[in-house]
């Protein structure tokens, strides 16, 4: 009859199969790396946040662009330029270029301003929706993967009854048990990993769907300026 050392967590994480343990050791690597992107994450999409009002307030408090574009450069560490400001960075150093150009056409000159932010716009989605594709890798394989392991230590349960004269609860329960517990840590890795999924991509969205506001926004306002000066010509 099994002790209860034996029926513990740890050791039937201990008796277990070398097949079940390496499926265990995997769904664990699984779940500190996952846990490692879900910090990460929440640490970066707030700091983004707080940098995106942050330079918002300041470009609609009526600054001049000029003296905007020139705050920026050479900041590095924690107030490095990053996110809407890198949009509004690659838009206006594109429209200050063609603008200086005597020949400039209007529409050409919003084109490439356009076009280069819709490039910054990609980068800093790119950098939202970083690791999100491995933590929902993980919340929809870790279960399955658990499952295998729990059919396979079962099966080998069944197996040994093939040794066994009379079955008993108390022959096969530590098999079993030892097997339920791959099922649980493929829950274990899963359940973090789909709740972070969901919350982040949720507010990556909303903060995509933020900087390409300001892209429009700032785009009518060089459009403004652009044809002002023209005019003025």
């Amino acid at each position: 009859m099994p002790n209860e050392d034996s029926l513990s967590i740890w050791g039937l994480i201990a008796n277990a199969s070398l097949l079940v343990q390496l499926v265990m050791a995997l769904l664990f690597l699984a779940s500190i790396v996952s846990w490692v992107m879900i910090i990460q994450r929440g640490m970066y999409q707030r700091r983004a946040r707080a940098k995106f009002l942050s330079f918002e307030k300041q470009f609609w408090s009526g600054i001049d662009l000029n003296q905007l574009y020139r705050q920026s450069n050479g900041r590095t560490g924690k107030n490095a330029v990053d996110g809407v400001e890198n949009i509004f960075r690659a838009g206006f150093k594109e429209f200050t270029r063609l603008r200086s150009q005597s020949n400039a056409d209007s529409d050409a000159v919003m084109e490439a301003c356009q076009r280069a932010m819709r490039v910054a716009l990609a980068r800093e989605e790119e950098k939202l929706e970083a690791n999100l594709p491995f933590l929902a890798s993980v919340a929809s394989v870790s279960p399955y993967v658990g499952l295998f392991g729990t059919v396979w230590g079962i099966m080998n349960s069944f197996r040994g009854l093939a040794n066994v004269h009379q079955a008993t609860l108390a022959t096969v329960a530590p098999g079993i048990s030892e097997a339920l517990v791959a099922t649980a840590m493929g829950l274990f890795a899963a359940i973090p990993a789909v709740l972070a999924y969901n919350r982040y991509a949720a507010r990556a969205e909303s903060m995509e769907n933020n900087y390409q506001t300001f892209a429009e926004e700032f785009s009518a306002i060089l459009h403004r300026q652009v044809h002002s000066k023209q005019v003025s010509s």
